[in-house]
């Protein structure tokens, strides 16, 4: 196969900084401004003409326009406003007031049904906005064990479940090497919508979405929460240390009627870009065995 030439090298260079920024689709030939056509006046259709008497002459046509399908708003009139481009409270909403609706909805969730329907009509986040798809959970909601990943990828985004790409098949084979898969777990994420470009939540987008994640927990009433990466320890532990001081660490989390213990341990993207720190995930995957166990 003959090599690229340098145009060529630019130009998948060019596509794959778009991918990577989160522009993975093609929606139309050409790019479109939409800003500009939000702000353009909508035009003015001219009313059908009326056929005149016969026996009498027939108004002259208006000229034509010089560019095609083109509507000219009649003479002397004012354009009409263009309608506001709007995101739902997310434009306008802030942290805390987005927060604390967050924490009313999340509370009137009697199942997780109901709460996954909650998430969907929300409209505080403005995450919700460039997603795809709500990223909800998979798996067993009557598991003992839950996981807890930090956001969707692009993946996960166009499926519309958690841990579907590399994370989630590395995720797969450790859970299969202590026992456990889809149909003995459940798994979710602590913000449910993909950041644009795979980028991390802000803290504002995590205070938002975590009543949602914290009535998840609630509702499927695990006895043990496995937090994978740093994101997800340090939100439901309160936790500021990074994740390779936390890793193996069990924490206490209260649920409504009882107390549970959280594991802190590596996210299986971390893993990919460090397989050499697979080893510190298989300890805690053998204490996760352990407590599942009785043993520890």
């Amino acid at each position: 196969m003959p090599s690229p030439t340098d145009a060529q090298a630019d130009l998948i260079a060019y596509l794959d900084f778009h991918v990577e920024a989160g522009a993975d689709a093609a929606l139309d030939e050409r790019p479109h401004d939409r800003f500009t056509e939000a702000d353009a006046p909508a035009p003015t259709l001219r009313a059908p003409r009326r056929a005149a008497p016969r026996g009498t002459a027939q108004p002259a046509e208006p000229p034509a326009s010089p560019v095609a399908n083109t509507l000219v708003p009649p003479p002397g009139s004012a354009p009409p406003a263009a309608a506001p481009r709007t995101f739902g409270r997310a434009a306008s909403a802030q942290p805390d007031e987005a927060a604390s609706d967050a924490r009313a909805r999340a509370r009137q969730a009697g199942s997780l049904d109901e709460l996954e329907k909650i998430l969907a009509d929300f409209d505080a986040c403005p995450l919700r906005f460039t997603a795809k798809n709500l990223v909800f959970a998979d798996g067993n909601p009557e598991a003992r064990v839950m996981f807890l990943g930090e956001a969707p990828g692009a993946d996960e985004d166009r499926i519309g479940k958690p841990f579907m790409g590399r994370s989630g098949q590395l995720l797969d084979k450790m859970m299969k090497a202590v026992g456990l898969d889809r149909t003995s777990a459940y798994i979710g994420n602590i913000v449910p919508w993909r950041p644009p470009g795979n980028r991390n939540p802000t803290p504002q987008e995590v205070a938002v979405c975590r009543p949602f994640v914290e009535r998840q927990i609630e509702l499927v009433d695990p006895d043990i929460i496995v937090c994978l990466g740093a994101p997800a320890t340090q939100t439901l532990t309160g936790t500021k240390d990074g994740i390779l001081r936390t890793r193996g660490r069990l924490f206490p989390y209260k649920l409504p009627n009882r107390e549970v213990k959280l594991l802190a341990t590596l996210h299986p993207a971390f893993l990919l870009r460090q397989p050499v720190q697979k080893r510190l995930a298989w300890r805690d995957f053998r204490s996760l065995r352990a407590l599942l166990d009785g043993k520890a």
